[in-house]
């Protein structure tokens, strides 16, 4: 066994994923096969994007081609999570974004229904509703408030959008509101903002999940503290880097986290942006990140540590793993 077919066979999480952002791009072929049929230039492997803005409006372009109704998303999301089970992932935590409710002007529990009934035998898919940091107005408001109050099949909720947009005054009762309903709390931070901002989603949210988190880094404080209250970093290493939220490869973080005992996962953020997969993620860890390959072992673990599974699952999957990074020493020292 080689070290591609290790990450083929260890069985999966996939914790960071913004449904509208992983929109295959087969859909747009058969949109439009002369326009989309060849690779464009922002999916092509050397490419970068020069700031977020540029990665906003492109990701947005191209979504709401095929993003028109709940029917929409139920097609995407069963595409999507064939493609989970084909790389063995097992457990997916996906958001949806609030600001197509009003844009599409369709209710968000039809949207909720449509992802939550494609979901195929053998994968567990947990739905979390995205809302942008100024994302609370007079008519989306009520609508927020009402997913956290009632929406069935909720999993959680995650804070995302330009960190350099304040934290507006609505976002702590809501975030509060959540977790009194027994919801799991997420936001992004520390992408391109400052630790501060981690900081504060921890402490002033009490988020145990944070997107990203590279700049905790910067933190020798901080960093004992995610890793004290074991708040997870689930962290997209080639989006990282595609967004320049590191300098190089060499910058990025991971190892330094894992070594520092804080809980990390490995995600693929938005596949439709940077034509990543799940193995990608893992293989860039190995051969741009150069972490070592027993440390893959400990980030797939951690994926399950904090899915919403019940323990005796959890320890099944970790199980799995074990067998499969066993099988794979013995087929090195044979070599």
């Amino acid at each position: 066994m080689d070290l591609n077919q290790f990450i083929r066979k260890i069985p999966k999480t996939e914790t960071h994923l913004h449904l509208e952002g992983a929109l295959p791009w087969e859909f747009l072929v058969q949109l439009d096969p002369i326009r989309y049929g060849k690779v464009p230039f922002f999916r092509k492997p050397e490419f970068r994007y020069v700031d977020f803005a540029q990665f906003e409006k492109i990701l947005i372009d191209h979504a709401l081609k095929v993003f028109r109704s709940a029917e929409d998303y139920f097609k995407v999301s069963a595409s999507i999570f064939r493609s989970a089970l084909n790389q063995n992932i097992r457990y997916l935590e996906t958001s949806f974004h609030a600001g197509m409710i009003e844009f599409l002007n369709i209710p968000g529990r039809e949207i909720l229904h449509a992802i939550h009934s494609a979901i195929p035998a053998g994968l567990e898919v947990r739905v979390f509703l995205g809302m942008s940091r100024d994302a609370y107005c007079s008519s989306l408001g009520p609508k927020l408030e009402e997913a956290v109050d009632a929406w069935d099949h909720l999993a959680g909720i995650d804070l995302h959008g330009p960190e350099e947009l304040p934290v507006e005054e609505w976002t702590i009762p809501l975030w509060r509101k959540a977790a009194d309903r027994g919801l799991i709390l997420k936001a992004h931070a520390g992408e391109f903002g400052p630790a501060s901002n981690i900081e504060f989603a921890i402490d002033k949210l009490g988020v145990r999940r944070i997107q990203h988190g590279v700049s905790a880094c910067e933190s020798i404080e901080l960093m004992n503290k995610i890793a004290d209250k074991d708040v997870c970093l689930d962290m997209c290493p080639i989006s990282n880097y595609k967004l320049r939220a590191v300098k190089s490869w060499t910058d990025h973080p991971l190892e330094l986290f894992l070594e520092k005992g804080i809980r990390c996962t490995i995600s693929t953020d938005d596949p439709l942006s940077f034509n990543n997969t799940l193995e990608d993620e893992y293989t860039a860890c190995i051969e741009k990140l150069g972490l070592p390959p027993s440390k893959l072992v400990d980030v797939a673990k951690n994926g399950f540590h904090v899915a919403d599974l019940p323990s005796a699952v959890k320890e099944l999957f970790m199980r799995e793993i074990d067998v499969a990074w066993n099988e794979f020493l013995r087929s090195e020292s044979n070599v």
